[in-house]
This record gives C-alpha cells, structure tokens and sequence, in this order.
C-alpha cells in the first residue's frame, strides 16, 4: 500500500506516484548502514516501560546467527484499535469478544464508506488507497496506550497550550495544508513537514497506525539496525555499538539501540523540531521496544516524554504483522507541481491582502 496521505487527525490530499522499492531498499539501507559513522557525544538515558512484553513460546522466535531475534522483515501495524480510549469506555479497559466484533463490524462499514466514491467526485484521489486495518489487537483493548491506566494522552503543558494558541492565532482563517500568511520556513504551519513529504504521518517517530501505508521494513545487521518506514520513505539507521547519543539535532532524532535479553530498545533524542507526533517538541525523548513474540507477531512498544508538551510521560504498545509482500517507495512530491501552486497561489493571496490594506479596504 502506498499513497498521498492521510493524517491522524484527518485525510490529507496530496500527489503522488508509486515504484516498486523491492528492488532498491535492501541495497540502499545496506549501504547506508555500511557507511553509517561514529559521532562522538554527550550521555544516553532511558525511559522506562510499564507493560512486559508476552513471554515468546520456546523455539517460536527465529534468531540470528549470533543469537538475536531476528526482527529483520516487512511488518504490518495497521489496527482498528485507537491510539486514546474513547470517552465512553473511560472505564473498560478491554473488549469483550462480542463487543470487539462490534467494533471491527462498524470499522469494516467505515472503510466501506470510503471507498464508495459518489459519481463525479474526482476530489478525493486517495479512495482507494485506505487501509486502516480491520481488527482490534489481539488482547483487545480499548486503546493503544497502556501508561496512563486511562488509556488517554496526558494533558498539555501551559507551554505547550500557549504554543497550540499562538499557532492557531496565526493561521486562522487558514487551510489546513495552506502556507501561513507572510511566512517563509514555517509557511505550512506545524504540518509543513508533512505537507512537504519530508517527515510525518505514521513514520513519526515513534510509529503510529494511520489511515494506510501501515507498514515498516527492518533490517538487523552485526552491530546496526535499520528502521525503514513506507510512509514518507523515512529510513533510521540506528548504531547498536554503545556509542553516546551524537550533538548533531536531526528531524528523527538521534537514535542508538541496545539489546535488553530479547528486546531491542532504541533511544532518541536531539531532534531538531517538530516530529509532527502529537504537538511534541524538539525536547522530546523516545524510547522504542522492539519484542518478537512469534514467528508472525512482534511487539512494538514506544514511550515519549516531553515536559515542554505533556505532564507527564506515556506509553503505547502495538502488536505489528508479519508481511510476505513488499513495500512500495512513497513517491510524494517528486514530479508534482501542486506545491509550486500553492505557493504561488499564497503569494498572490498575500499580496491581494496587502493591496487591500494599503486602500483602506481592511
């Protein structure tokens, strides 16, 4: 599944096209965890986890040659389950098997509504690209995040809600995916690096199930792991060498892993702005667990901390597929002249209103 996007907090319409990556990702991750360097830095901390990963069955992991589970392979993360427990489940914190039917029984007629264009709507280009996923996970919960018990994000910080006022201030009257009026860098607002196609979406970092290109490709290597995302075509190659975190601020952060018994954990920090998680800030640390349960299962696990945009930090766990296809490169703007419109087209916005005002008309 490829596609241009949707966002958690709504679809999103964009250009693309799609090519196979089959034939190139392998070679390309490969070569960029063999030219991966060493850069010297200050500390590395950790988050921990609340929940423990299901305990693997005897023999049911594969393993590397050296010992390891082997994580390498296509991973499916698409869930019906949501990221927040609904409001009136504030009280359940799992389904019933009646009641999980139910839910995957009204997810099923959502999907279906969307992939029934009316007659003439050429609007929505992205109809059939929806893949959302169509159970609930297998302990059927009512959300994905397991720390708080209530299943819900934490609240903002008064830093953090000042920041959400400002912005909102600035773009009012604004679409959602059109440049701010008078900027520059910031022109798309918080989502311009999604808007963009530099980062975003279900990549993150951390992953989160989104409305389709729920998929992520890992690569497992003698000192080096490789998180290759479908979505945004975002690849992190994350040392495993015990070096310290590097100085270098990045868009995904500055990742380093280390082995816990059976479990990967990868430590982000340094990131250089917005990840377009949830209002997170470049303060934000990530910490990622990567436990394969089974031969087809493994548990995805991310907790973030940022106390310039949560009280508190929280946790989520996902329980990801394996896949027998490939994944497809995300093609976003390359070859599309929409982005050159939408600037230019604010331009002449912008300079309307300016003419406006010089008249007295404003």
């Amino acid at each position: 599944m490829t596609g241009c996007v949707s966002s958690p907090e709504g679809e999103r319409r964009y250009d693309m096209d799609r090519r196979w990556l089959a034939s190139i990702g392998a070679a390309a991750i490969a070569t960029a965890i063999v030219a991966a360097a060493a850069i010297q830095v200050a500390g590395q901390t950790k988050t921990g986890a609340t929940d423990k990963p299901p305990a693997p069955r005897p023999g049911a992991v594969p393993r590397t040659p050296d010992g390891r589970p082997d994580l390498n392979g296509v991973w499916d993360f698409a869930t019906v389950t949501p990221m927040e427990r609904p409001s009136e489940l504030a009280s359940k914190a799992l389904l019933s098997e009646e009641e999980a039917a139910e839910f995957e029984a009204r997810s099923a007629q959502r999907n279906n509504r969307d992939f029934n264009v009316p007659a003439g709507n050429v609007g929505d280009y992205n109809n059939f690209w929806y893949d959302r996923g169509t159970k609930v996970l297998g302990s059927r919960r009512t959300s994905l995040i397991v720390d708080p018990s209530d299943g819900r994000i934490p609240p903002l910080t008064p830093e953090a809600r000042k920041r959400e006022a400002e912005e909102t201030e600035a773009r009012r009257g604004v679409g959602i995916d059109e440049p701010t009026p008078g900027g520059w860098l910031h022109d798309l607002g918080s989502g311009g690096l999604r808007v963009r196609c530099i980062l975003g979406f279900n990549s993150g970092p951390p992953m989160t199930p989104g409305a389709y290109n729920n998929n992520v490709q890992l690569f497992q290597a003698p000192g080096y792991f490789a998180i290759l995302n479908e979505m945004i075509h975002n690849a992190r190659v994350v040392p495993l060498d015990g070096r310290p975190h590097g100085k270098l601020r990045q868009w995904a952060g500055d990742s380093r892993g280390r082995w816990e018994g059976d479990t990967l954990v990868v430590d982000t920090t340094n990131f250089l702005g917005e990840t377009l998680f949830t209002g997170s800030s470049a303060n934000l640390h990530l910490v990622e667990r990567f436990t394969r349960v089974d031969r087809d299962t493994l548990q995805y696990e991310f907790t973030v901390e940022d106390p310039t945009t949560w009280t508190r930090s929280w946790t989520a766990q996902i329980l990801m597929a394996k896949s027998q296809g490939p994944i497809y490169e995300y093609a976003c703007h390359e070859g599309n002249y929409g982005l050159g419109h939408i600037l230019a087209g604010a331009r002449t916005r912008d300079a309307a209103a300016e003419e406006a005002a010089k008249k007295g008309l404003r």
